[in-house]
This record gives C-alpha cells, sequence and structure tokens, in this order.
C-alpha cells in the first residue's frame, strides 16, 4: 500500500474479542470508527483482494495507521463507538447534525409554581414536561394551560414586583397569588391539576373536577362551582379537538427515506397518548452506505446524546423495510438504565404511526431536495460538469410511459433554478404508431412539444433524454436543422442492474460519456430530474388507463352486439347498473347465458 499500513502484521496480532477500531489517515485523523463482535475477523474484512462496496475501497487506500481498544461485550463496543463518532467526527461515518436541545415545559419548585418554557442545561429546580419536538410546540401548549388552569406563567421579577393584580386575572387565567387574591391551598389545587394534566392523566383531572363540582354544588358554593364547571367543559372540548390520540403512552416512531443523495430520518414523539409533533433530521451519510449502517449510527447516535435532556422511551418503532442489529435494544437499554424494545414488524395503531412517520420522511426528503439552496448548489455544479459559460436557467426531461404498447404517454417536466416548475410541465398522448416504438413516440413528443417553441420562446438551456443512444438520435434529428437555438441534448442512461448512481450521461453529436461519482451534486440534480420525469409520466399513464377501463362500454365485450345491448340496458335500468349487477341478475335477461353472463360480468372488473 502507499500509505505504507502494514495491514498483514496488524492482522496477525490482532484479538477475537468484541471492542472498537479507529482508522487514521496520513495526517493522523481519524477518518472511520467501528465496532466489531470479534475484532479480528471484522477488520480482516476490510483488506480482502476483492472488495465490492466503493466506499471501502476508497476508505482502504486512506489508511495510515489503526488502532483498536478492546470492550468486554458488543453492547460496550457500540457504547464506545457512539462515544468515538461524537468526538473525532470520522468523515467516513454517519454523522448526526444535531446542535439544538429540545425545549420543555417547567413547572417550577416555588411557593406558587409558575408554568414556563425550558431549554437548555436543566439548572433550575422544578419538573420537566416533554420533550416537545420544537418551541412552537411548546408554546402552544402553554397557551392552552393558561386557558385551562389558572397558574401564573410570569417571571418571577414580575410576581415579586405586583402589587395589584394583573391582565391575567382579569382574563381568568391566573389566580393572582402576587397579591393574594386567592388561598395557597386554592393554587396548589390548581397546581396539582396541571401537573396530571401533563402526565396525561386528563380523564383523571376531569373526574376530580367534576367531583369538586358536586361538593361546591351542595355547599351552596355556586359561583366556585361554575367555575369547576367551566373548567371541564374547556378540557372535554381540548381532547375532542385532539385528533392524534391513542393508547400509546411512551413511543417513539421512526420514519426513513433516501433518494438523490440526501437522507432523512423523521421522528414522530408519542408521549401520553398523545402525537406531541414530529422532527426531520437529515444526517451527513458518507457515499455507498447501507440504510442499516445508516439506521444504527443514527439510534446510536440520537439516544446516547445526553446533551440534550432526551429522554429514551420503552419503546422505538423502526422502518418495516429495513433490518436492525437486535444488540441495539440491549445496548440503549443498558446506556439509559432501562428495558427499550425495538420494534418493525407491528400492527393495529402501532403500524398506523409507523405509516405516518414514513409519510413525513418522504415528505420531508421532497422538501429538502426542492430548497433553494441544495438546488443552486447542485445547478452550479452540473454548470461546472458541462463546462457552461452561462448559468442554467432552463431544464428539460422527456419520459415515455406505457403498458405494453397501450396508452402511451409522454411526459415533460421543467425545472429552474429553483427546482421543479409544475406550471410548465406537460403531457402528451401518442397515437398513430406502433405499439411499443418508444423511438416513434419520443419523436412524436419532441414535435408536440417543441413545434411552436421559438415563437414562445421556452426552449431550454438543457433537454434530457430518459433513454440511451436510440432515444437520443430522436432528439438530434430533431433539432439538426436549429443550428445555435438548439437546446444542449443529454441521454441519461441506466447503468449496469438500473441501480441509481451507476446513469451515464450521453452527450449528443459526440456520443462521448460523462463519468460521475455517486455522491457529485450534479447527478443529483440528474436523477432528481429524471425521477420526477418518470413519477409524472407513469401518473398519466395510469390516470389514461383507468378512464379507459371506467368507460368500457357493452359493444366492447364479444358475443354483445346492438340489439343484446339495448336488452340488457332496458333491463337493468342503465350502464351504471349494468356494472353493478351480479351474474345471477344478469343471465336473468332474456336472450343472456350464464356464460355471457360471467363475461360482462368480469369485463367490468
Amino acid at each position: 500500500m502507499s500509505n505504507q499500513f502494514d495491514a498483514e502484521n496488524f492482522l496477525r496480532h490482532l484479538t477475537h474479542q468484541p471492542g472498537v477500531y479507529r482508522m487514521y489517515d496520513e495526517s493522523g485523523d481519524v477518518i472511520y470508527v467501528g465496532k466489531a463482535k470479534d475484532l479480528r475477523k471484522r477488520v480482516s474484512s476490510y483488506f480482502r483482494e476483492k472488495v465490492d462496496r466503493v466506499k471501502t475501497q476508497v476508505l482502504v487506500k486512506q489508511i495510515a495507521d489503526m488502532d483498536v481498544t478492546v470492550t468486554n461485550t458488543e453492547a460496550e463496543a457500540l457504547i464506545l463507538e457512539n462515544t468515538f463518532i461524537k468526538k473525532y467526527r470520522p468523515r467516513y461515518n454517519v454523522l448526526l447534525r444535531d446542535d439544538k436541545s429540545y425545549p420543555y415545559i417547567i413547572m417550577t419548585d416555588h411557593t406558587h409554581p409558575r408554568l414556563g418554557f425550558h431549554r437548555g442545561a436543566r439548572r433550575q429546580k422544578g419538573e420537566y414536561f416533554g420533550p416537545f419536538p420544537n418551541g412552537a410546540a411548546v408554546r402552544e401548549s402553554l397557551r392552552l394551560m393558561q386557558k385551562l388552569f389558572p397558574i401564573r406563567q410570569c417571571e418571577d421579577a414580575y410576581y415579586r414586583a405586583r402589587s395589584r393584580p394583573c391582565l391575567q386575572y382579569q382574563l381568568k387565567r391566573c389566580l393572582a397569588p402576587c397579591v393574594n387574591v386567592c388561598t395557597d391551598e386554592e393554587y396548589d389545587e390548581q397546581v396539582q391539576l396541571a401537573r396530571q394534566f401533563l402526565n396525561g392523566k386528563n380523564q383523571q383531572v376531569i373526574d376530580q373536577l367534576v367531583t369538586r363540582m358536586e361538593n361546591a354544588s351542595e355547599s351552596l358554593d355556586f359561583e366556585r362551582a361554575a367555575r369547576y364547571r367551566d373548567q371541564i367543559a374547556m378540557l372535554r372540548r381540548t381532547q375532542e379537538r385532539n385528533s392524534v390520540t391513542g393508547a400509546q403512552e411512551e413511543l417513539d416512531v421512526i420514519g426513513f427515506a433516501r433518494g438523490n443523495g440526501v437522507t432523512t430520518v423523521q421522528m414522530l414523539f408519542i408521549r401520553d397518548n398523545h402525537l406531541q409533533g414530529s422532527r426531520s433530521y437529515f444526517p451527513k451519510v458518507p457515499a455507498d452506505t447501507s440504510d442499516e449502517e445508516v439506521l444504527q449510527a443514527f439510534l446510536l447516535q440520537f439516544y446516547l446524546n445526553q446533551s440534550s435532556g432526551r429522554k429514551t422511551p420503552a419503546e422505538i418503532v423502526l422502518p418495516d423495510e429495513i433490518k436492525h442489529d437486535p444488540v441495539l435494544g440491549e445496548v440503549l437499554g443498558e446506556a439509559v438504565g432501562r428495558k427499550v424494545r425495538l420494534l418493525h414488524n407491528v400492527r393495529g395503531e402501532r403500524k398506523q404511526y409507523q405509516q405516518l412517520a414514513k409519510k413525513n420522511a418522504v415528505n420531508a426528503l421532497e422538501g429538502k431536495l426542492n430548497q433553494q439552496s441544495t438546488m443552486n448548489r447542485r445547478t452550479s455544479a452540473l454548470q461546472q460538469v458541462l463546462e457552461l459559460g452561462i448559468p442554467i436557467q432552463r431544464m428539460e426531461c422527456f419520459d415515455i410511459s406505457h403498458t405494453m404498447g397501450q396508452q402511451t404517454v409522454a411526459s415533460c417536466v421543467v425545472f429552474d433554478q429553483n427546482g421543479p416548475k409544475k406550471s410548465d410541465y406537460r403531457r402528451y398522448n401518442i397515437t398513430g404508431i406502433t405499439p411499443g416504438d418508444d423511438y416513434a413516440a419520443m419523436a412524436k413528443a419532441l414535435a408536440k412539444r417543441y413545434d411552436n417553441a421559438k415563437e414562445n420562446g421556452n426552449i431550454p438551456d438543457i433537454l434530457f433524454i430518459d433513454g440511451g443512444k436510440g432515444q437520443l438520435a430522436q432528439a438530434e434529428n430533431y433539432f439538426a436543422d436549429w443550428g445555435k437555438d438548439a437546446p444542449m441534448l443529454i441521454g441519461v442512461a441506466k447503468g449496469e442492474s438500473r441501480k441509481p448512481g451507476l446513469e451515464t450521461l450521453i452527450m449528443a453529436g459526440s456520443h462521448e460519456t460523462i463519468p460521475l461519482n455517486k455522491d457529485a451534486s450534479a447527478l443529483h440534480l440528474i436523477q432528481h430530474i429524471r425521477d420526477e420525469s418518470h413519477r409524472f409520466a407513469i401518473t398519466g399513464h395510469r390516470q389514461k388507463r383507468n378512464k379507459v377501463k371506467r368507460t368500457s362500454s357493452l359493444e366492447e365485450i364479444e358475443g354483445i352486439g346492438a340489439k343484446r345491448r339495448q336488452k340488457i340496458l332496458k333491463n337493468l335500468g342503465g350502464l351504471q347498473e349494468v356494472k353493478n349487477a351480479s351474474i345471477d341478475q344478469l343471465a336473468n335477461v332474456p336472450g343472456i347465458s350464464r356464460a355471457l353472463a360471467e363475461k360482462i360480468y368480469y369485463s367490468f372488473r
């Protein structure tokens, strides 16, 4: 090896015990940290003659030195691995960039406790409720608490300086303990109710208020009874408005989505039977890193980061499509001092949360890909790769979709420096060609799009053709006599096994190919455009296919002529009734055999 690292000698003296290994480059920086159940077996896998993963090949070339730390168990190795990753921030590890601590609601430890917003180290004495996904969720909860329970939310300096009740007392949102309008017992009563409410014991709070209302009524203290009545009504309305509730007292749900060089991990936080909110994370992921490795790194860095004041729940629901190491649950349990269950094959309410987390992850990924800063960076990268002297203003991409040559649809999507420009998207129904002839379909689509493009002034700077040289040739033929007005033509051919990251870019004219790395920003932009074109074409094709199915008529069924059609419609009362009729009902029509009734029945289904 060029870096003079003697792998053979290092492996010869390596133990088979569990532990953590660190890899260093020539400058002495840690470039990768890993854990192993068997150190020699794991580390030796990096130095085999044939290593399939590109990431591993690149990593091994940069190793100048290695060292290991032996642990008693694999669980200890996982914890130590996480500690080293946070300490060294190696560039070939998955890194979670989560610098913000979570916000909480604090109930202070005072004679007259206050409810307030808290973020950061827990230096102040009191009870902390949370964590909440963001500050807005805390403030919304505090506004609700102010309406439900008349407890002060003012700062201590303001509280001590009062000589008469403030506006909050007039609005019946505070009992004004600062000037002794209420007794300490009355105030403590509301504090206890608020504490139970924040712990998710809503029904217990209502039951206690009902009992106190009845007692106040029996004592002829109708004013107090009316206050309890209003408080109960407000609590019941709050329960009705909370649309996302369930039976899961403490649960985190993880969604996962990945595409075009961006990875999204979505967290749903369920506390006290309520979905408190969600949060999206976009970890730094080296190229060619598996989904399993990303998920494991995220779990450890997320839950073992004690500085953020985060509480590990009793259950964590993982994405159902990603396998996980069963040791992870033991590690988290050891680290936080409680049993933690990692679930992925779930049902019922947990399954609904799992699907919701997946949906949110996909949505967050799309939002990230369409962010202007991301688009600007990728557009600039593509401009450099293509050696263009002017900024790219408009890009278009064509794709063809059909089912065995039927219902052929061509799509044209448009991107600018801000991302997809959906108002300019177009679909073209392709007819009059040999079924399945994608080349002819592409030629027709180009003619429909660009025959009047010069007059309209909407010619793109770059036109991507989803396909190989054959598809690209159709575009070359069409633009052959355009001269300088023609857009730059680039074919996007799918690579071996059609995996993302293996695409080949083919330049028009010379048909030279442009090689791009998997993690190249320019390639990610092209993948994004190509995927959007494919999605748009597929959607249009399905709509057209479904419309054909919905409008199927009786005449198209073999054995049904004009007379039989009229007889069926008259007997059953119309086409909709025919579509909804059973086989027996169809067979009861004069002149319709059982076999023909079955054919009619299944033709509409």
